[in-house]
């Protein structure tokens, strides 16, 4: 078992929205061919991203166009919690919150100290150095 791919493919369509996204209308079905995703999973990523009001995201076909500028936009921190309906008439089904939720705090509290120290501003910078390297590689 792996954790979720969201988060990367989160931190993919800011990198696009903050690279293109003053020149172009940036919709969910141009995400997805970038990210390789299928534009359902890209609308629920920007709908959550929305919701954190870290992008907006005009109706219709209107694009998405980050919020915050990137130095603002912080790691997402979400990535960690309990699924949404146990079932209430079984024993595990009925506790596992509970018996998840002082761990799951744990982690979630210190992921989220680390990830307080990385920014869309950073993960730009990388980004920015790696085309550039990849450049040079071509010249």
């Amino acid at each position: 078992m792996h954790i979720s791919n969201k988060c990367s493919i989160a931190v993919h369509c800011l990198v696009f929205l903050s690279e293109y996204g003053e020149r172009e209308k940036v919709t969910s079905e141009l995400l997805s061919c970038s990210t390789g995703c299928n534009p359902v999973t890209i609308r629920n990523i920007l709908s959550a991203l929305k919701k954190d009001e870290i992008i907006t995201v005009k109706p219709g076909t209107g694009g998405a166009a980050l919020a915050l500028p990137p130095e603002k936009i912080e790691a997402i921190d979400k990535m960690i919690g309990i699924h949404g309906s146990p079932s209430p008439f079984c024993p595990v089904g009925r506790n596992i919150g509970n018996v998840l939720g002082k761990t799951y705090d744990t982690l979630k509290n210190n992921l989220i100290a680390s990830m307080k120290t990385i920014t869309l501003e950073q993960i730009l910078s990388d980004y920015h150095a790696v085309l550039a390297e990849e450049k040079n590689k071509k010249s």
